[in-house]
């Protein structure tokens, strides 16, 4: 006989129903809040500041500046890739003082002696460089820093008084600097020549850390896309890159110095 207690089938016990979360409209409305706040703060304080920051970095005379020079004969020649704000006096000052040397002018004289000097591995510190022009007109400055014991291999740049100047009235000098790797023929006219180095930023930056070693630059700036094309043949048919930036500084005013 069995008891009826044990044989009677156990019930489980009543499960509770999950209660469901409620979301309050305050939470949707403060994470909502929270999220424009955020968006605002960096708009405002982040990417707005540096906007203005680069803009205001930009001198009125770069809007105006063409990016590429010319060769005598209308072909392309080097980029432009620095820009120095100053007096022709403080221009002349800081590059010599940064050790660079002024370019003797082109002329049957000096052409004839880079010749022997570059043959004879002889030092030419003035040796000339070859015209290239901007705003309708050749190089206004030029400059070279000499690498080993003839002219083959140097450093220099070009300089050309632009018609725009800063609050003193001291114009800024649009310049292409490039590095003369060796000399051989034009591939586009057969004359002999220098040929330049393809990172033409690599002579943009060698030409302001030299600057910024004499303390006369008062300060310098990259300004982005200046280069919309970042590569191209010069009129000797030497390839360039670029990042497309400028590098632009502020000579230290020759009479507070």
């Amino acid at each position: 006989m069995t008891d009826d207690a044990e044989s009677a089938p156990a019930t489980s016990a009543p499960v509770a129903p999950v209660a469901r979360v409620r979301r309050s409209p305050w939470l949707w409305g403060g994470l909502a809040c929270a999220g424009m706040l955020a968006a605002y703060l960096l708009v405002a304080y982040v990417l707005l500041p540096l906007f203005w920051m680069s803009y205001a970095h930009r001198h009125p005379a770069l809007d105006e500046t063409p990016g590429i020079t010319t060769t005598g004969d209308d072909h392309p020649g080097d980029p432009i890739n620095v820009a120095l704000i100053g007096s022709e006096e403080d221009l002349q000052t800081i590059m010599l003082a940064a050790g660079w040397f002024s370019a003797d002018p082109l002329g049957l004289r000096s052409d004839v002696k880079i010749a022997a000097d570059t043959v004879l591995e002889r030092p030419y510190d003035q040796a000339p460089v070859s015209n290239l022009f901007l705003f309708g007109r050749k190089e206004d400055r030029a400059f070279e820093r000499p690498v080993g014991d003839d002219p083959k291999q140097r450093h220099h740049v070009r300089f050309w008084k632009s018609t725009q100047v800063d609050d003193q009235g001291r114009p800024l000098w649009a310049g292409s600097a490039t590095y003369d790797q060796r000399v051989g023929l034009s591939h586009t006219t057969g004359q002999i020549t220098h040929h330049i180095a393809t990172d033409v930023d690599a002579e943009r930056d060698y030409l302001f850390d030299t600057l910024r070693k004499t303390g006369s630059l008062k300060d310098d700036h990259y300004v982005d896309g200046f280069h919309k094309t970042r590569q191209g043949r010069n009129g000797g048919g030497d390839e360039w890159r670029t990042d497309g930036r400028l590098l632009v500084g502020t000579i230290e005013d020759a009479v507070s110095r």
